[in-house]
């Protein structure tokens, strides 16, 4: 008779099945005294653009798996194309890979540090007939590679001695031939199943000057004879890349056994999707340049820059790449669940604070004019330890034009004539009436209050089923408040209308700018990127770009989960 496991057993088992693929390898080595017990990944992004969140989701797997193991990692730019890599890229990825959390120490690398290298190994591989210079050009070479189902067809140069090549590729160095002219080609296999491993470039003719090397080269490696190669020297141990990817670990290997050097080993996960978004560099780059947003850091593109300006913090994000996990296999995750850690996250940091964004002016008939009341109210109802602040309450004062109807539904429980609800920390109010103008639109709406309700309580013991904002009409500071929607209308961008294409799906009210509104007086001195939450309206942070002293402005980050705005009509 079989023993049960015993509890210890049962929470091992547990532990490794909460174990990620990637932590299983990993685990798996360091049990075997694979690579000496080391664990050493890398962060190898392009600087062509600003990486977004997907890249964040590859920055604490990477980052995070060399902390977990007591490892390294390295933070390496993979710059082999001058045409589109710029130093601004570079300061960019940097900076956010730091606010993520994440330090590479000494461990700053570039592809281009290795050229030299490369080229020798270049070299190295033609002279051992598996490299040739092929004078196809590009358009050519699509031609001879073939289709999944039909297999490529051999370049004529294929057969080119390797004394000719060597010559050739050192006069390609020396800047003798124009760009296009000549590539480098791997010697491989055109009929190989695998479209990567038929005869793949492995160099480039490019004049373009490089943001690091200058105009010291005119030929450039491919990606893929870069990428293993540089695992290769810095002595990667887990080479982690995306999905699509996985076509080219056979090149990546065969590129390494035939040099005969240090041998990493790739391995791929599944790169995240969000839906309401996108994340082609190229897409993103076409939105910024033809003005749909307005640059690198809008609020709308997933952007690390654009959420941290809207008011993502690092925490959310690290939390929402742990929340969705590591898998082999591609999805799409919905943009509720990267709202969702943003929430979890503001609802702990956050201090409270009022915002009226549509304001609607109520005059409080029966309180005294001139005076003003200092009221208590609350930085944070669940920790007391965050302290309290002043409130001024006075005769008039501002509250949401959605907070007052005329004729209500049912359940609406907020403003209506001859009703009576608390305003938030001061008095219990009742509509006595109110002001239109010449619209038809209530401009203005008369209360009497309860001096005997100070504090929001009734000595009497009445109740009152509504709650809502306020403030100060004489104190208030004006503000400008931005509230974002999802950058597209659809879930997923590529679904597209007949005849149309992506763009088409474009959100036309993604942004909303409220010029109008209203916050509290203590937001005077609101420092640029601090993050508050507006009661009732959701977690806002102050623009770190366009908000000034006297000018504040402020971004939603992200809504409430929050009932009370919702008006169901007929319920």
């Amino acid at each position: 008779m079989n023993k049960p496991p015993n509890e210890s057993d049962t929470s091992a088992e547990d532990a490794t099945e909460r174990r990620h693929f990637i932590q299983q390898i990993v685990e798996k080595d360091l049990a075997e005294g694979t690579y000496d017990g080391r664990v050493h990944t890398r962060f190898p992004p392009e600087p062509n653009g600003y990486l977004h969140i997907g890249h964040a989701k590859s920055i604490c797997l990477n980052f995070g798996i060399a902390a977990q193991y007591n490892g390294l990692c390295n933070l390496r730019f993979d710059d082999t194309n001058p045409t589109k890599e710029e130093d601004e890229y570079v300061e960019a990825i940097k900076e956010d890979v730091r606010w993520l959390g994440f330090d590479w120490g000494d461990r700053l690398c570039y592809a281009s540090d290795y050229f030299d290298q490369l080229y020798d190994w270049a070299v190295q591989l033609i002279k051992a007939g598996k490299a040739y210079i092929c004078d196809l050009s590009a358009e050519e070479t699509r031609e001879y590679r073939g289709t999944l189902t039909e297999p490529g067809k051999n370049s004529p140069f294929r057969d080119r001695p390797a004394e000719e090549s060597l010559d050739l590729f050192a006069r390609m160095k020396a800047g003798e031939f124009p760009d296009g002219t000549r590539t480098l080609r791997a010697k491989i296999d055109m009929a190989a199943s695998n479209i990567t491993m038929r005869d793949p470039v492995m160099y480039r003719i490019l004049h373009a000057s490089h943001h690091r090397t200058g105009d010291a080269w005119c030929i450039y490696p491919m990606y893929d004879f870069t990428h293993g190669q540089s695992d290769s020297i810095e002595r990667i141990t887990h080479s982690i890349c995306t999905l699509e990817f996985e076509n080219h670990r056979p090149l990546y290997d065969w590129y390494i056994r035939e040099l005969g050097i240090y041998a990493p080993h790739q391995y791929e996960f599944a790169r995240l999707n969000l839906t309401f978004t996108m994340m082609s560099k190229r897409r993103l780059l076409k939105l910024v340049e033809d003005g749909h947003v307005s640059g690198w850091d809008d609020p709308r593109l997933p952007t690390l820059c654009g959420l941290r300006r809207r008011g993502y913090t690092p925490a959310a994000i690290r939390n929402f790449c742990e929340t969705i996990g590591v898998a082999k296999f591609n999805s799409t995750i919905h943009m509720s669940v990267l709202e969702g850690a943003l929430r979890d996250d503001l609802n702990e940091i956050a201090p409270r604070v009022s915002g009226v964004l549509r304001p609607l002016r109520v005059v409080i008939e029966n309180y005294p004019e001139g005076q003003v009341e200092q009221l208590t109210a609350q930085n944070h109802p669940q920790k007391p330890e965050m302290g309290t602040r002043q409130v001024p309450f006075s005769r008039v004062i501002y509250i949401e034009q959605a907070d007052f109807r005329e004729e209500a539904p049912k359940k609406f429980f907020r403003l209506v004539p001859g009703r009576e609800v608390r305003l938030r920390y001061a008095y219990f109010v009742k509509c006595t009436g109110f002001v239109k103008n010449d619209a038809g639109e209530v401009i203005e709406v008369r209360c009497t209050y309860d001096p005997e309700t100070r504090g929001g309580s009734a000595p009497d013991g009445r109740k009152v089923k509504g709650t809502i904002h306020w403030l100060s009409a004489e104190h208030s500071l004006r503000a400008e408040v931005r509230l974002y929607d999802h950058l597209f209308c659809k879930a997923d961008p590529d679904d597209c209308d007949e005849g149309k294409d992506w763009i088409s799906n474009l959100n036309p009210n993604s942004l909303e700018v409220l010029t109008e509104s209203r916050v509290e007086p203590s937001l005077a001195d609101a420092e640029p990127g601090a993050l508050y939450q507006f009661e009732r309206q959701g977690y806002f942070n102050v623009d770190p770009v366009d908000s000034k002293p006297g000018a504040l402005v402020f971004n939603r980050a992200v809504a409430l989960r929050d009932q009370w705005a919702k008006i169901e009509k007929g319920k």
